[in-house]
């Protein structure tokens, strides 16, 4: 369980989340609207790792290291007019760290281990339904997305015969794989053919979009993240991460 202080960070960091959302909507306070951002999301980090003892902080600062330096190389390699290609990427990232993160609980649910057996349930079975779908669909449809505007696919729209007819069905097919996650969830099969059908959806969603039109494809994207980390955050019941997620979201939306 969370801690009151850690709901209180969590709660702060809310605002600083929303504050800086609102500087984003001016050039001349939007430096600061992103710094605050940033310093929000540290400071729902540092509160889940000092609440949370998951793994070895060793792993932690590993992984750490190692993306700020990715991080760090894209962002003084890439010029302004390759932000949208990069964007594409990031949003795809963050949907591909939920879709992990969700079926890694799902895992340790299963195996009858922690606090999500505890957890597990309808409420359980439908985030982690939820955030396999969103984050499958973000992340593949994001590196559609960057492969478009980065020349590495054809900008044109992609289109092939009954391709409609072909979303339609994955649409269904994955409602009734998560229909079967939800009364057995368990099973945690079910949750990598919804995956793997979300992944083909997320493809085939955004193949037949031409690349002049990428840019509303990774706002929606964009969205989409936001809504797998909500999800994700109503699988793992941390605070900060449905509230993160849902002004993403949210503003995604707009």
């Amino acid at each position: 369980m969370q801690s009151a202080l850690t709901n209180i960070v969590y709660l702060l960091a809310a605002v600083l989340f929303i504050l800086g959302l609102k500087g984003l909507s001016s050039p001349r306070t939007a430096v600061r609207g992103n710094r605050m951002g940033a310093f929000a999301m540290l400071l729902a980090i540092v509160a889940t790792l000092i609440d949370q003892n998951i793994v070895s902080y060793e792993i932690i600062v590993a992984g750490l290291i190692v993306g700020s330096a990715i991080g760090l190389i894209m962002a003084l390699k890439v010029e302004m007019t390759g932000m949208p290609q990069m964007v594409a990427l990031l949003n795809g990232f963050g949907g591909g760290a939920s879709l992990l993160v969700a079926g890694a609980a799902l895992i340790e649910a299963a195996g009858g281990a922690g606090a999500a057996t505890q957890a597990a349930g309808i409420q359980f079975a439908v985030a982690i339904s939820a955030a396999g779908v969103i984050g499958a669909v973000t992340f593949f449809g994001s590196m559609i997305a960057f492969g478009k505007l980065q020349g590495i696919l054809p900008g044109r729209p992609i289109m092939f015969p009954g391709q409609k007819a072909l979303n339609g069905l994955l649409i269904l097919a994955t409602i009734v794989m998560t229909v079967l996650l939800v009364l057995d969830p368990t099973n945690t099969m079910y949750f990598w053919i919804i995956v793997g059908l979300a992944t083909l959806l997320g493809i085939t969603s955004v193949i037949p979009i031409g690349g002049a039109d990428m840019p509303v494809v990774i706002t929606l994207l964009n969205s989409y993240s936001g809504l797998a980390a909500c999800a994700t955050g109503f699988v793992l019941n941390n605070y900060g991460l449905i509230i993160a997620g849902s002004l993403v979201g949210a503003s995604g939306m707009i």
